[in-house]
């Protein structure tokens, strides 16, 4: 896969996640469960806020979702989709990556 290399596998706590600046001013995070990872624009839909509580802090406290620092909005790690808060029925814009030779790439 061509692409920007963001980081190795094994920088992005499990569960957990790590916020990046593209080359072209992007801001956005990846989400780590396992071997998965998922890319988003780290931007609420809501109000397009960064989403996360303090750097790298994307997830709520049990791990299991996306959660919005500002209103509390929560989005589904899979695709995205905001399953509470002020947003819901959005979702949140994806940016794809994928894992290349132990490494996360954006393309």
């Amino acid at each position: 896969m061509s692409g920007a290399v963001l980081c190795a596998l094994a920088d992005i706590d499990d569960p957990g996640g790590k916020g990046f600046v593209l080359a072209d001013g992007r801001r956005i995070f990846v989400i780590r469960r396992g071997r998965g990872v998922w890319g988003y624009a780290n931007a609420c839909p809501h109000q397009g806020v960064p989403l996360d509580w303090r750097p790298d802090v994307f997830l709520s406290l049990d791990k299991s979702v996306i959660q919005c620092s500002t209103h509390g909005a929560q989005f589904r790690i899979e695709d995205g989709e905001c399953l509470a808060g002020p947003c819901l029925g959005a979702a949140l814009r994806p940016v794809p990556v994928a894992l290349a030779d132990g490494m996360v790439v954006a393309s």
